[in-house]
């Protein structure tokens, strides 16, 4: 008899990252993972399965609302992984405001309070959106979840989520929210189970990839994060402009005359690691390349992500531990390298051979906290807590449209 399957939806602005797991025991099992990117033309699913990578060309086009290449991808699952019951889709959703607090049924009414939140991050949420209307579409039978990023960081108190603005807006809304939360809560129990003596501290955990953050734990709890009301903020991205002085948008609009439209998409798409060097903002590229303004890019982020981890043990009141995980964090020996070295008076100091060899633990003995390489996941946190929703008899069939 075949298991139940879950499926997990892993959108970015521009691809779609999923997973295939079986619901079998206490923790969801992956079978499965795969990727399309939606800039590519014809569109390919890559899948990866025990090891093996296949590419698989898609007929349908993105279109406005997904619909055709889902159904494609669909049948392309259920041939490949012979799928037998799709017990439930379980959807990455960027932003979950104040409302959502942790995984959620999908229902007409959490939609419309998803949809609501677009505002708030016009970059991912919409693609959530299309992707859970087509699901609904397509396989209304499905049952279908939403886990936040945000909801991780409910933990931070109000005074971390405060900006000194009116009162009154931060009763509106505008505070410091935090993303990445399921990468961070991914990372805070593979800590619990590999490094209980450090997990128990206070840990700075570096998420660094093509979007980019870090959070301040305590425990495995949330108390500070680097993103804060968008995804903008905090340390240079690979497109993504990090923390900014206002000013600067006051002026290319009162002063130079650019438009909101203009303005949101050089902060979002033309800055970061691509702006300052002018070359990409893919830091493989950068660290292989002898044109200065690559290494004047890769400083910079360097340095913006040690201040930031100085930044986030004040808030800790000292530093026990600093974990590196993502693209950059996971992969890159010279970009932690360099990060370290500027913190080495918080007692952050590399064992360079195990560092080159991507170790899983990298601090020489001669410094004074941890420092660690972790695997992130967040397609198991998607799929472990789709699970856990249907263990709990949480989930019934809806048709969303």
């Amino acid at each position: 008899m075949s298991l139940p399957i879950a499926l997990t939806f892993n959108p970015g602005s521009s691809s779609i990252k999923l997973g295939v797991f079986a619901l079998d025991g206490d923790r969801p099992i992956r079978l499965g993972h795969g990727e399309i990117d939606l800039s590519d033309e014809p569109l390919v699913l890559h899948l990866v399965e025990n090891g093996k990578a296949t590419a698989t060309p898609l007929s349908a086009s993105p279109g406005g609302d997904l619909h055709a290449v889902i159904d494609e991808m669909l049948g392309l699952l259920t041939r490949r992984f012979a799928l037998a019951e799709i017990a439930v889709a379980g959807h990455r959703v960027v932003h979950g405001g104040d409302r959502f607090t942790g995984p959620t049924l999908i229902t007409p009414e959490t939609l419309a309070a998803i949809e609501a939140l677009v505002p708030l991050d016009p970059l991912h949420q919409p693609q959530s959106i299309r992707l859970i209307k087509a699901i609904a579409h397509l396989r209304p039978q499905i049952r279908q979840t939403a886990s936040f990023d945000t909801a991780f960081h409910r933990s931070q108190s109000d005074l971390v989520r405060r900006f000194a603005l009116p009162r009154a807006l931060f009763d509106q809304g505008i505070k410091h929210f935090g993303f990445h939360g399921l990468s961070y809560a991914f990372v805070a129990g593979e800590l619990s189970r590999l490094y209980p003596d450090v997990a128990k501290g206070r840990v700075v955990v570096a998420h660094l990839g093509a979007g980019a953050s870090m959070c301040a734990l305590e425990a495995g709890v949330s108390r500070d994060t680097t993103m804060s009301f968008s995804t903008l903020d905090g340390v240079p991205m690979a497109t993504r402009c990090g923390t900014l002085d206002p000013g600067v948008v006051i002026h290319l609009v009162k002063q130079r005359g650019w438009s909101i439209a203009r303005v949101e998409d050089m902060l979002y798409h033309r800055s970061g690691l691509f702006g300052m060097s002018e070359i990409s903002g893919d830091t493989r590229m950068l660290c292989a390349s002898d044109d200065p303004r690559a290494k004047d890019a890769l400083d910079l982020f360097a340095f913006r992500v040690s201040r930031e981890v100085a930044a986030l043990a004040n808030t800790l009141g000292g530093l026990d531990g600093l974990v590196f995980t993502a693209g950059i964090g996971e992969h890159q020996p010279t970009i932690r390298d360099a990060i370290c070295r500027r913190l080495g008076w918080l007692g952050a100091m590399v064992d360079p051979a195990a560092n080159a060899a991507n170790l899983p633990r990298i601090d020489s003995k001669a410094g004074k906290i941890a420092i660690l390489v972790v695997a992130t996941d967040e397609e198991q946190v998607i799929a472990d807590e789709a699970h856990a929703l249907l263990g709990q008899g949480h989930l019934v069939p809806h048709a969303t449209a």
